[in-house]
């Protein structure tokens, strides 16, 4: 998918919003669901995990544990990335289990100005569970741009076109979508940040009609190398991920 994102803000015009005493804060991918414009620093890593509790559209609930990625610099201002295997147990209709592992690698593009973008490419292997996991190979093309508004305010666009594999249980069929991600975020100091987010796609399954979400969080840095982050969502329009609203909490720490 091809995705459009604006990044955590900078603290000058000329600021490299990726670098600096809050630089992980823009570079984590999570809480919100448009990946960093930033890749990893050179020679370091990057550990991301949390937990959600989400009430499904209709009736009933579901979360999702751990919620683990890894992320890697590799040279020439890329990173490799891996989504480990999360765990989700529902009630209606009752099942759990693990979905698909992804690969992806990110190459972001020279700072010039107020500007910075990336691309990245998303591998699904065939893998996970018959509720939850993908039956077939499945990727996704993202492109991130993100702009410094103020020195405390960016926004970022990410536009995504992907191809993908419903659970064996749900079908298995195979549907492409255009995935839009709008981010907001505003950092009044460098301890923390809050963003707003609205995201969504053209098709949620084949032959299903758009669906849009919206969410809205916080991240805290505790030390340079560690932040923990709040998030809550809710459903705007459509059935993209099941649930009426959702709330998260997670950690990130850089080494």
């Amino acid at each position: 998918m091809l995705t459009g994102t604006l990044s955590v803000p900078v603290y000058s015009a000329t600021d490299d919003s990726c670098s600096g005493p809050s630089a992980l804060l823009a570079i984590v991918n999570r809480p919100n669901g448009a990946d960093s414009v930033c890749v990893v620093p050179s020679q370091r890593a990057v550990l991301e995990m949390g937990w959600q509790y989400l009430q499904l559209v209709g009736t009933g609930y579901s979360y999702n544990l751990p919620e683990m990625q890894f992320r890697v610099s590799v040279p020439g201002q890329n990173e490799l990335s891996v989504f480990l295997p999360n765990y989700n147990s529902q009630t209606i209709p009752l099942h759990s289990g693990v979905a698909a592992t992804t690969i992806g690698i990110k190459h972001q593009f020279t700072y010039s100005g107020s500007w910075v973008s990336a691309v990245e490419a998303l591998i699904t292997a065939p893998s996970g569970s018959a509720a939850l996991g993908s039956p077939g190979w499945a990727g996704t093309f993202n492109g991130i741009l993100a702009y410094s508004l103020t020195p405390a305010v960016e926004l970022t666009f990410m536009l995504g076109v992907g191809s993908q594999v419903l659970p064996n249980l749900s079908g298995g069929q195979r549907y492409a979508s255009v995935n839009p991600d709008f981010v907001v975020s505003w950092e009044p100091q460098e301890q923390y940040q809050f963003y707003g987010e609205v995201y969504g796609q053209s098709s949620t399954g084949p032959g299903t009609n758009p669906g849009f979400n919206m969410d809205i969080g916080i991240l805290y840095l505790l030390t340079q190398n560690m932040e923990v982050d709040f998030s809550v969502g809710q459903r705007l329009i459509g059935q993209l991920d099941g649930f009426d609203h959702y709330l998260g909490v997670g950690m990130a720490v850089l080494f």
